[in-house]
């Protein structure tokens, strides 16, 4: 089993990247009853032998001593690191695995990239070598970051060419979140277009994220629990918003849109962490999206937006999720794919559901593929563009 690294760089990646180790305890506990430290633990996790001190070996077998994330903490002010090392997951962050300043970045680009990337680099490289010299197979790092702050722009894609740099063969996979087009910081667009230019240079991997977008689906989910359209067949606080049963203790605004956040990469890394008969690899994601080094931001959506109680996806269920993949309600930045091109695509399915099944919808989603769009508007409605080689190529990962 590969192992992967999490770079949470900034307010906004902190404060996703915490939501995602909160969740992904929540999802292994639930898996691993008897509490084996296993290898789906191991793809994200330590587990350190504290007893002697936080310096205590790894142990690679047996039950779990204390898990540490395979992570590492980087904001320019000490306020949201701080939260989390006084929170209920501080047990679960290597206190050497972190860099904070006082100051901040005060919202530029420049100042978290020129000045504090030079002031710090030498400080995140070695840190970011102790933490993949833990990894036996280091497979992939995973930066989280904002566009539009200083820090998470400015030193988060500062972190991405260093990574490039030191890791040249490591896979780079970004979660990008960029700020709406009410943002009442005046610099946020600037800052995000100078940090587009190195995400295009140095990123493998971009997931674009619109603050925007994860608005409109924490609304859409409330109007669907004041209407009580979920019904019985959802579990109970599986919403990708909710935060009932975490680890914190007070719930703060913004927490049901970074729980979409986390949710998507919770979907995203599952193959990696767990077993399965169709399991797609990390790195294939890039191998089979990306058509060209330049072209590799991807349009993620997330759908259903809840867990069903029962495991098992009927029928009905799987073929309205392949249909709500392309919708733009359940997509998380702002592009309306009925007027867009597909250069490729991937469904990524968890639960169980049969392959029958899965063949089935592929059959129909390409039947809905047209080259180009004619006729009036309602004939776009069921339908969507696809380069015409990659009609020919839909395949299930084995």
């Amino acid at each position: 089993m590969t192992q992967s690294v999490v770079v949470q760089v900034g307010q906004c990646g902190n404060q996703v990247g915490c939501r995602f180790w909160d969740l992904a305890l929540r999802e292994h506990a639930a898996v691993n009853k008897k509490g084996m430290y296993d290898e789906a633990l191991g793809s994200f996790f330590r587990n350190v032998d504290t007893r002697s001190g936080d310096n205590g070996p790894d142990i690679y077998k047996g039950k779990i001593c204390t898990l540490k994330a395979r992570a590492l903490l980087i904001d320019m002010e000490e306020g949201v690191v701080n939260e989390i090392l006084q929170g209920p997951l501080r047990d679960v962050f290597d206190s050497k695995q972190l860099i904070t300043d006082v100051s901040g970045s005060g919202n530029n680009w420049a100042v978290g990239h020129k000045i504090y990337g030079c002031q710090y680099r030498e400080n995140i490289v070695e840190k970011l070598r102790k933490t993949a010299e833990h990894c036996d197979s280091l497979q992939c790092f995973f930066i989280i970051h904002s566009m539009g702050g200083g820090t998470g722009s400015g030193l988060g894609t500062f972190v991405l060419n260093l990574l490039e740099e030191e890791f040249p063969e490591v896979y780079r996979f970004v979660t990008s979140v960029y700020p709406s087009g009410e943002d009442d910081v005046i610099t946020s667009p600037y800052n995000s277009v100078l940090a587009m230019k190195e995400l295009n240079e140095h990123a493998d991997c971009v997931l674009p994220i619109e603050n925007e977008s994860l608005f409109e689906i924490v609304n859409k989910i409330h109007q669907m629990i004041n209407s009580g359209k979920l019904g019985s067949t959802v579990k109970q606080n599986s919403l990708v918003t909710s935060s009932a049963g975490s680890a914190k203790t007070q719930v703060k605004p913004f927490d049901a849109m970074n729980n979409i956040v986390a949710n998507l990469l919770l979907n995203l890394t599952s193959s990696a962490r767990f077993e399965g008969s169709l399991n797609m690899d990390l790195n294939e994601i890039s191998m089979n999206l990306v058509p060209f080094p330049r072209l590799h931001y991807l349009v993620s959506s997330l759908t259903p937006l809840y867990t069903l109680a029962d495991v098992n996806v009927p029928s009905r269920r799987l073929d309205q999720m392949f249909s709500d993949a392309f919708s733009r309600d359940h997509q998380l930045i702002q592009a309306d794919p009925k007027h867009s091109l597909y250069l490729a695509c991937a469904f990524l399915v968890r639960g169980n559901v049969q392959v029958s099944d899965l063949r089935r919808n592929i059959e129909r989603t390409g039947e809905k593929y047209i080259e180009k769009f004619v006729g009036r508007d309602k004939d776009r409605e069921n339908t969507y563009q696809l380069l015409s080689w990659a009609k020919q190529t839909w395949h299930l990962e084995n």
